[in-house]
């Protein structure tokens, strides 16, 4: 019998808040914020004190997530998609409440990039005038009329805009783990500036505030990516930065006084604050412990306002102030129904996979009466190359909860632990990241705590494909697989891959494998074309709307394992597209995946 004080219903852990999208007004006496507390993201603007809260927007259907106020303090930018499309649109919401669509062409998708240093204008990024590159515009606000700074006609990634607007920073992959970066100018046009061999990533991030120098991302001669800087005139590069872990974000404040850096330190998220003149760390007493996110600095240089989150609770807005040197928390995001300490704190682990590589992984052990044993579930997350991480989870915490224990598998392919790690599955997927997984089984036994017969297998997008690659490929491996909008026909994906993401597909051949040149490889790795081998009870969770997986790979494969005579459950939501962002389809999703796990595990 799993033994914990008090069970919580998906219901008590869906309506804990979720906060994104944080910047401070010009005057600094208000936090703009996205938060779902109405059931959807929605713009709110929390007092600097914590003791007031506005609601500024009322969608109740699509997602709005704020980008910040304009100079006056009162209209402010915020993007919305339609029903989980993801083509993006920029609005600016007036006084009166009223909005425009700063970016109405129907299958324009535009994305912000940052306000212009005097605040009158802003920048972003759109593929009106072709669907399959970003297109740099800028547009000021008391026009609302957009102006082309960039046509982009070679599939870069704009990353970074001088104060003057002379220079534009340039980001192009060749492959997931080698990359260039470049620099525009009206009068030379575009200049590499990485010339190098072998694979090494160049991703520019921020110009200094006189545009004397570039700041960029590198892990050359290093295993994880550090922060340097370039001379544009005299060509001379010098270190800023450097951990031994990634360095996955550093920016500047408004006015750069300060640099500020994200750390990836083995799966927790790090922030380090530096005074850019000096270079000195800024130590803030009292850092709260916990995954550090939207981290925003006000224009005045005074305030810092950032969202902490830890497994057993959900991201919490909190204040510093850089002259007092006082932390103030301004949320309390965890349902008052829950107490925190029938949570489970996650613990970052390792075990050694088949030919003795060290795989990271997130373990969640439910509370278990001594002699029992729990169920338990491999989770594997998106991507390909993507990181779980220590954050809050009402899914893990909800099937913890009720007495599952869930191993997040960061198998070799995952981003966050070097170089090296990250490309150990290029053109392996579906195999050597699958093995990963299988050892994970034995890490879970291990433990003395898990029943090694009630062991399933679960995972969202990349991480849903590889819950069908298990079921197809290693048959009576795991119980029960539940696959969340997973991909089951590489090739058919591979090859309906979004207008927005042509910079990208290149990228995705080299580290999956050529649809069209590489056909048979493809379906051989694609579990569509081996569902008759699937003899274990699957779920199937789809957005109707998704661009990425489209819902064909959901139905084709329910379809085929149907045909075995197995259990199968498929829940499609219509106004969704690749994630569950509405709380009423969260809520439905969640309880069926435990019911699911319930009946067969």
């Amino acid at each position: 019998m799993i033994h914990v004080k008090n069970k919580y219903s998906i219901e008590q852990f869906i309506n804990c808040e979720s906060l994104a999208g944080v910047s401070i007004s010009p005057d600094d006496e208000k936090i703009l914020v996205g938060s779902d507390r109405s059931g959807v993201y929605n713009a709110y603007a929390i007092s600097r004190k914590g003791n007031d809260v506005e609601k500024l927007t009322y969608s109740d259907d699509d997602w709005i997530l704020p980008k910040g106020y304009c100079k006056d303090g009162r209209k402010f930018l915020y993007a919305s998609d339609q029903g989980g499309n993801e083509i993006t649109h920029l609005y600016i919401q007036k006084e009166d409440g009223t909005s425009i669509d700063l970016t109405p062409g129907k299958e324009e998708k535009a994305e912000f990039l940052r306000w212009s240093l005097d605040h009158n204008s802003f920048f972003y990024e759109s593929n009106k005038r072709d669907p399959r590159y970003m297109d740099l515009y800028e547009m000021k606000v008391n026009t609302l009329e957009p102006k082309l700074l960039f046509k982009n006609e070679e599939g870069y990634v704009v990353t970074a805009i001088s104060h003057d607007k002379k220079y534009i920073a340039l980001y192009k992959p060749r492959t997931s783990n080698d990359s260039d970066m470049f620099i525009y100018t009206k009068n030379d046009g575009v200049r590499h500036l990485s010339e190098h061999e072998g694979d090494v990533q160049y991703h520019p991030v921020a110009f200094d505030l006189d545009s004397a120098n570039l700041y960029y991302l590198t892990d050359e001669d290093h295993e994880f990516l550090y922060v340097k800087r370039l001379c544009l005139s005299t060509g001379k590069t010098e270190v800023v930065a450097k951990e031994n872990w990634d360095i996955q974000i550093a920016r500047f404040s408004p006015n750069h006084k300060y640099l500020y850096y994200y750390l990836n330190n083995n799966g927790k998220v790090e922030v380090h604050v530096k005074e850019t003149e000096t270079g000195n760390a800024v130590n803030i007493a009292d850092f709260p412990v916990g995954q550090i996110s939207g981290l925003s600095i006000s224009n005045s240089e005074r305030y810092m306002a950032f969202l902490v989150n830890r497994s057993t609770a959900p991201a919490n807005l909190y204040v510093y102030d850089f002259e007092t040197k006082e932390l103030t928390c301004l949320t309390d995001t965890l349902n008052d129904e829950i107490e925190e300490s029938d949570l489970v704190d996650a613990k970052v682990v390792q075990y050694p996979s088949f030919d003795g590589l060290e795989i990271p992984a997130i373990y969640y052990e439910p509370h278990i009466e001594e002699g029992e044993k729990a169920p338990a579930l491999i989770w594997v997350h998106g991507g390909p190359g993507g990181q779980s991480t220590v954050d809050f989870s009402p899914l893990f915490q909800y099937l913890v909860n009720h007495g599952y224990a869930i191993l997040a598998v960061n198998n070799r392919g995952s981003s966050g632990y070097g170089k090296t790690f990250f490309k150990a599955a290029d053109l392996k997927h579906g195999d050597v990241d699958l093995a990963d997984c299988m050892e994970g089984k034995q890490f879970l036994i291990k433990t003395g705590k898990i029943d090694e017969k009630r062991i399933g297998i679960i995972g969202g997008s990349y991480g849903g494909f590889m819950t069908l690659a298990a079921l197809a490929f290693q048959p009576g491996s795991f119980e029960v697989g539940v696959n969340i909008f997973g991909v089951s026909n590489w090739e058919r994906t591979l090859k309906s891959i979004p207008p927005w993401w042509e910079a990208m597909r290149d990228l995705l051949y080299k580290k999956i494998g050529d649809p069209y040149e590489q056909t048979d490889y493809i379906r051989s790795i694609s579990p569509l074309f081996h569902a008759e081998k699937i003899n274990k009870p699957l779920m199937v969770l789809q957005g109707a709307n998704d661009p990425r997986v489209l819902q064909a790979e959901s139905d084709d494969i329910v379809e085929k394992v149907k045909e075995n005579g197995v259990p199968v459950e498929y829940i499609i939501f219509e106004d969704e597209g690749h994630g569950f962002t509405k709380r009423d389809n969260q809520i439905t999703g969640y309880r069926a995946i435990r019911e699911f796990l319930d009946a067969y595990l």
